[in-house]
């Protein structure tokens, strides 16, 4: 599990949570395919966490990044039903276990081949299920954010032509970025094998559905 944050942040996202407002949008409702606000900027380069590159140096094929394929996809009804279909699958499928009750280390990324995992595990089987599934993997991108316990989170972040969205272990429902109300840190590039940072990026809205 990603490490605990323990500064300013702290502070900044307590007070965000304090005034947000209870009423969300539902970016599954039944009016259709949803859209979501402005997509969220990327502000220069990150270091990768270290044990993304140690998974990197595991199975090298899951973190190439080619530019030849979009940048957003363009979302339908078909894709969006297996995005849905997908998030919702996994979450189911995986039992949420820490890393030291796992693996018996602090940090470690994988793919859950054995069903167990916590939420940087659930990403990465997100994102490897929906590649074979025909979604660019260019256009999902493993995202770490500060929770709403102010602890490091990852989350799937697919970019589409209708805003960024988020595929997330602690919820069924795929919000908008900007209305998790996550603090943003940074992301996989979409030019190189790296990472690039979000600059913490907040978002004051705290979803209403939960799991």
């Amino acid at each position: 599990m990603l490490s605990r944050h323990r500064n300013l942040i702290a502070t900044t996202f307590a007070a965000l949570l304090t005034i947000a407002g209870a009423s969300t949008v539902n970016a599954q409702g039944s009016a259709g395919i949803p859209v979501a606000s402005l997509p969220a900027m990327a502000s220069g380069e990150a270091r990768a966490p270290y044990a993304w590159t140690d998974f990197c140096k595991r199975t090298p094929t899951e973190c190439r990044t080619d530019t030849r394929e979009p940048e957003r996809i363009e979302l339908n009804a078909k894709l969006w039903k297996t995005i849905v279909a997908t998030n919702n699958g996994i979450n189911r499928e995986i039992e949420a276990v820490t890393d030291e009750d796992h693996w018996g280390v602090v940090d470690r990324w994988d793919i859950p081949t054995d069903g167990k995992g916590d939420c940087e595990d659930y990403v990465l089987l997100k994102r490897k299920r929906l590649a074979e599934a025909g979604v660019p993997r260019r256009a999902m991108l493993v995202t770490v954010v500060i929770d709403e316990e102010n602890a490091g989170h990852a989350v799937l972040m697919i970019r589409t032509d209708r805003g960024d969205f988020i595929l997330d272990n602690k919820r069924n429902a795929i919000l908008p970025w900007s209305q998790t109300g996550y603090v943003y840190v940074k992301r996989e590039s979409q030019y190189r094998t790296g990472w690039t940072s979000l600059g913490g990026a907040q978002t004051p809205t705290v979803a209403s559905v939960q799991r």
